[in-house]
């Protein structure tokens, strides 16, 4: 038989400082381990099967004697039972791990979501509207709330109270808090379907946006008084002025023109080539150049010619973003930059034969038929580009708003 090792008291144990392995007794197999370093810590020897294990119990004093023999004991039963200790601790730890790596609250998720896909939007505005419209309307509500247990409650408690009032907004963040959900559920952290979706879930409990709120298009300038505007505009100083003559000349969004630099463009070919990444559909698109918009560039000045053609007069850098509103407003002229694509698509239906498509390639928008798209290889460039001289045409004429006058009484005899 082994021999039982004499049970030592609490007192004899701390006395224990030497470099060594000491059975303390108690529980078979239960030892202090002493380093060479000073520190001490619990072991417990058994047999499980026919492997023989060691397996670490905690520190000393940090557990106590009495401790370290509860835990002994507690193992030995473990080990009698068949169940392998050491494996067993094991299997809960790395349990524990993924339960708290499933443990991701849905801000925390909405975070790494940004940070996998933010590389791939357009600008930094992009993800910045991404982080403002979830910090205010559904960290507050539903932020701290594990992603695996955001059910139909909380979105609801989301987008309920701004539906109606803050429609498009809400509708975005749905749509937001909908992709989170969906990341979620693609890297484990969830199962189930998605409480966010819209079509066949959310549809059937609150109305269509559609029907909620009415869009509301960019005001634009009267077309009857867009030639007057056009003459005071050109006679205005400023970067500013020359930048939105040049976006209403090609009919382009005003960050396409505030970003344009001197490198995309082709004064001898009459061509304004604008790169996908700049572009809302994400693809090149060419704009012919009128001989009014050649001669808007060619009076610019061209030092710095790599960089921006319309530069800040701070620091030559882009201009912002209310450049051009500020110019209007100083003009006291109705409508915003943006309502002059509408101006030009109104002219183009009204006022000329050229084919819709014409009007929208001009207007870079996106073509809503796959098959369409798919079998339209060219940009039909020159044909544009008699349509933006003859759009430049109409600009440099006086357009005056008819005056309606009375009719005289006729006399009876």
């Amino acid at each position: 038989m082994p021999r039982v090792a004499r049970e030592l008291t609490a007192l004899q144990v701390n006395r224990l400082t030497q470099p060594g392995c000491y059975a303390v007794g108690g529980v078979p197999g239960l030892c202090l381990y002493v380093q060479a370093s000073g520190a001490r810590s619990w072991l417990l020897r058994l047999t499980v099967g026919s492997k023989r294990r060691e397996m670490g119990l905690g520190g000393f004093p940090a557990v106590t004697l009495a401790d370290a023999r509860a835990r002994a004991r507690q193992q030995r039963e473990k080990a009698d039972q068949g169940v392998d200790p050491i494996e067993d601790r094991r299997a809960a730890r790395s349990a524990l791990q993924v339960a708290q790596a499933a443990a991701l609250t849905f801000e925390k998720a909405a975070g790494q979501y940004i940070a996998a896909h933010e590389a791939g939007w357009k600008n930094a505005k992009h993800g910045q509207q991404w982080r403002n419209t979830l910090a205010q309307h559904v960290y507050p509500v539903m932020g701290q709330t594990l992603v695996r247990d955001v059910g139909l409650p909380q979105v609801l408690a989301v987008l309920e109270p701004m539906w109606k009032t803050k429609t498009e907004t809400a509708s975005r963040v749905r749509g937001r808090i909908e992709s989170v959900i969906d990341w979620a559920t693609a890297r484990g952290y969830r199962d189930g379907p998605n409480p966010a979706r819209w079509r066949g879930h959310l549809d059937k409990l609150l109305p269509r946006p559609s029907k909620v709120a009415k869009v509301e298009h960019h005001p634009a300038l009267p077309l009857d008084q867009i030639g007057a505007f056009m003459a005071d505009l050109r006679a205005a100083e400023g970067m500013g002025a020359r930048a939105l003559e040049f976006a209403i000349l090609t009919a382009a969004r005003s960050g396409e023109v505030r970003g344009a630099t001197w490198a995309e463009l082709d004064l001898k070919a009459g061509a304004w080539t604008i790169p996908a990444g700049r572009m809302k559909a994400g693809r090149e698109h060419r704009v012919p150049l009128s001989a009014d918009a050649l001669r808007l560039l060619e009076a610019l000045p061209k030092e710095g010619v790599a960089g921006f053609v319309f530069p800040s007069p701070k620091g030559g850098g882009q201009l912002s973003d209310m450049t051009l509103t500020a110019v209007m407003r100083r003009m006291k002229a109705p409508g915003v930059p943006h309502g002059f694509r509408s101006c030009f698509r109104d002219w183009a239906a009204e006022h000329t034969s050229y084919p819709r498509e014409l009007a929208e390639m001009a207007l870079a928008h996106t073509i809503e038929s796959k098959t369409e798209a798919a079998y339209r290889r060219g940009d039909m460039f020159e044909r544009r580009r008699k349509m933006m001289d003859d759009w430049a045409a109409f600009l440099a004429r006086p357009h005056l708003p008819a005056k309606v006058l009375p009719l005289k009484k006729s006399k009876r005899a």
